[in-house]
Formats: C-alpha cells, structure tokens, sequence
C-alpha cells in the first residue's frame, strides 16, 4: 500500500493530465502506479473519483474538489522540506535556463521574471525565446514554457492556463473580401501563414470537430509571429492568432473575430521541466513563481475568448 503523500501526489498528476497515461509520464512511473494510487484513494475517501470508460477516464466532481485540496496539502509538505532553501542566503545562486516561445515569453513570461530578477540577485537568468522547441533535456534547459502539445515524455509539466485561438480581420477586410462562413471558405480569401521553424511547413488552422486547415494560398507568409500579427493588423488577410495578442484590438475594434462557432478547443500553456534528480533551490524557486504568474486570474482574463 502506498503512503498516503505519495497516493496524493499521484492522484493529483492524474486529476491534471488527460490520461493516466499521460500523468505517469510527467512523473517517470508507470500508469498502472497510477491506477492503483487512483483505486486505493478511493478506497480511502470511499467515492469515485474518475469515470472510466473506453473512451479514457474523467475525473468526478468529487474528484475535482479533492484535487485542489490535495495540491494544497501536498505543496504544503513539500514547501516544509525545502523551506530553507527559498532564504536568500541557502544556495540561491547560479543559472537558470528557460525557454519559452516568442509571443508568451516577450507578453508575459519576462513581465513575471522581472520582479524575481530584483529580488535574487544571486541568480542569473538565461532566457532563450524562439519558437524552435529546443530539446530541453539535451541542451540542458532548465524550464520550459510553451503553447499546445507536449510531445516529450522526459517533462515534469503543469498546465497553468487555457490559451483560447481565433480567427481575426480588419473590419475594411471583411467589408471588401467577405466573411468566412465556415472554416473552408478561408481557402478563397485572403490569410496570413506562419511558417514552422521545427518542421519548415506552413502551421495548419485548427477548427472544432478536429477540422484543420492550411491556407491554401496566402497573402503573407513569415516565419515570425510578430511578423504575421502585424500583416494582420494592416489588413493583408485573415489569420489565426491566441486571445491574449487579438484581444485588445478586438475590443478597440481594430480587428473582427470570424468563425466564433468553429473555435477549437483551448490548447493548454504549460510550465516544464526535464524528468531530473533533485531539483535546486533556485530552479524550484524560480519554477514555482512562473507557475504562479500565469496562473493569475488577472493573467488568464487575455487568454480567454471573448464573450467566455
């Protein structure tokens, strides 16, 4: 039987991944461990905590309630094991590497890393912001932060916030080329494209229902996020962008969303950290406050579609 810090610390990796599977991983365990901490808390608890089916697990009410108890309960005793190491004179000094991409790095990772900086001078930021995803355990990164899927079982990972996407044009675009009316109309009006560093091809649209589609002939292409937002903003075709770069020129009314019923489901932004031994004072220090910035409610109102 499992000691009950370590069924919680389980249960709680499940209650955050989408699979048993997955959690497991994040962890470097098996999901059979996590199938019998899951059962032996319940037990324990005497409720269902996730329904099963063949479809894959979904955590209950119950479930999800006890969840944010347990984080608490389970950081709390972590925080009593590693108290002494977030004092200023406990060995907090030396680098710390992190990457994350351009866009939610420039709008809001340094914007969290700033204070941190001031506070711990001892410690020295190296942040590479790109949108290549670096092989964070071979080129020994320390923290990584991106959007979408995470496609390495080596990570540690929290997904801290919901990144809303959508389609946007200038109000003078969508007077003069017409609005799409489904995602396939896209393919006979004007769109930006964004090339992918990783793969060198143009990065698809995602719709609802799993539709995907890639602009078929674009008005714009670049390799650059920033790029691409301004080609928008100038009226050279629609694009897809995430809420916290559209949202403000929505609600100046510089740019209109369009197929607000076919939006996709929320990617997830996730904080990470390679599968590694103890983890320093510095890098759980520094890790834990970006956890916390961008899980700030006032952080996760310019993630969210509008109108939700």
């Amino acid at each position: 039987m499992l000691n009950r810090l370590e069924m919680l610390r389980l249960f709680c990796a499940a209650a955050e991944a989408s699979s048993f599977k997955e959690a497991a991983a994040r962890l470097g365990t098996s999901p059979q461990a996590i199938t019998r901490a899951v059962k032996e808390l319940e037990e324990a608890v005497g409720e269902l905590l996730f329904h099963r089916n063949t479809r894959g697990v979904h955590i209950t009410e119950f479930g999800a309630q006890l969840a944010v108890h347990a984080r608490d309960g389970v950081s709390h005793i972590d925080n009593l094991f590693h108290r002494n190491a977030r004092l200023p004179d406990a060995g907090l000094t030396g680098v710390v590497r992190i990457t994350a991409a351009g866009t939610i790095g420039r709008h809001y990772l340094m914007q969290a890393l700033m204070p941190l900086a001031s506070r711990y001078p001892g410690i020295r930021l190296e942040v590479q912001l790109s949108n290549v995803v670096a092989d964070v355990v071979d080129d020994k990164i320390d923290i990584g932060v991106r959007i979408g899927p995470l496609r390495d079982n080596r990570f540690v990972a929290r997904s801290v916030a919901k990144i809303a996407l959508v389609v946007v044009g200038t109000p003078k675009l969508a007077a003069n080329k017409g609005r799409p009316t489904t995602p396939q109309d896209l393919l006979r009006l004007p769109t930006t494209a964004l090339t992918d560093h990783n793969t060198g091809r143009i990065w698809p649209w995602f719709f609802a229902g799993n539709q995907v589609i890639v602009p078929a002939a674009p008005s714009f292409i670049t390799d650059d996020p920033e790029a691409e937002f301004s080609a928008m903003l100038a009226g050279l075709g629609y694009g897809q962008l995430p809420m916290f770069m559209a949202g403000p020129h929505l609600r100046s009314g510089r740019l209109v969303s369009v197929l607000d019923d076919f939006q996709p489901a929320p990617w997830d932004l996730y904080v990470y950290r390679p599968q590694r031994g103890p983890v320093p004072a510095r890098i759980r220090l520094v890790y834990d406050h970006i956890v916390e910035a961008l899980s700030n409610p006032a952080t996760l109102a310019d993630f969210k579609a509008i109108g939700h």
